[in-house]
């Protein structure tokens, strides 16, 4: 079995009004999904919440799922994306960082399974 990767990414300094725009989330899980070569299993599930600007949405994934909150009071996001196949690198600290203004990135990768 191969337990795949659970990314979890969190970052920080972020603009609010990337942070509160769905068309920039959404542009950001499109590229995620084309260039690791993920296959939805059903369209992505957005909640918005009108008192904060914050955006929670998630990608049911054959591959197992994404997910993406975010709290422009803040300036901040969490990511998850858990792959239960190997996928190569992808650069999530250039590219929040190009769409979100982030100032600071931390990228964890959690191998999953057990020997």
């Amino acid at each position: 079995m191969t337990p795949g990767c659970e990314w979890v990414v969190d970052a920080g300094g972020c603009r609010r009004d990337a942070l509160a725009s769905r068309e920039t989330l959404e542009s950001l899980f499109a590229s995620l999904i084309e260039a690791l070569d993920l296959h939805p299993a059903a369209p992505a599930v957005w909640r918005e919440f009108p008192d904060t600007g914050g955006i929670t949405g998630m990608v049911l994934l054959s591959e197992s799922h994404l997910a993406i909150h975010t709290w422009p009071e803040h300036g901040f996001l969490a990511l998850n994306l858990y792959c239960c196949r190997p996928r190569p690198a992808w650069d999530f600290d250039g590219e929040l960082r190009a769409r979100f203004g982030a100032s600071a990135v931390s990228v964890r990768c959690m191998e999953r399974g057990l020997p």
